[in-house]
């Protein structure tokens, strides 16, 4: 995986960039981060429940968190980086 899908998603989510996070969502190669972003910006488009929108956001962020600290430790596999989810 890249590491910069990871960094780009939480830059783009930070400064509330969503038409950048939905290109990410569309050309990265980790299809979890695509699902995620997906998940979070469809709430963020049609739930009118602030609580849902804050759920989804955090599973982004804490996947997110989760894919930097494994890409960081160097968990490889196969020249690939493997997610230890």
């Amino acid at each position: 995986m890249d590491i910069l899908d990871y960094d780009r998603a939480l830059y783009y989510t930070h400064r509330s960039e969503w038409d950048n996070l939905l290109i990410l969502m569309v050309r990265t190669n980790d299809h979890l981060l695509s699902k995620k972003i997906e998940h979070f910006l469809y709430a963020y488009q049609f739930s009118r429940d602030y609580s849902v929108i804050e759920r989804k956001l955090y599973a982004l962020l804490r996947y997110l968190d989760h894919a930097n600290q494994a890409v960081g430790t160097g968990h490889e596999q196969d020249g690939n980086y493997a997610l230890n989810i």
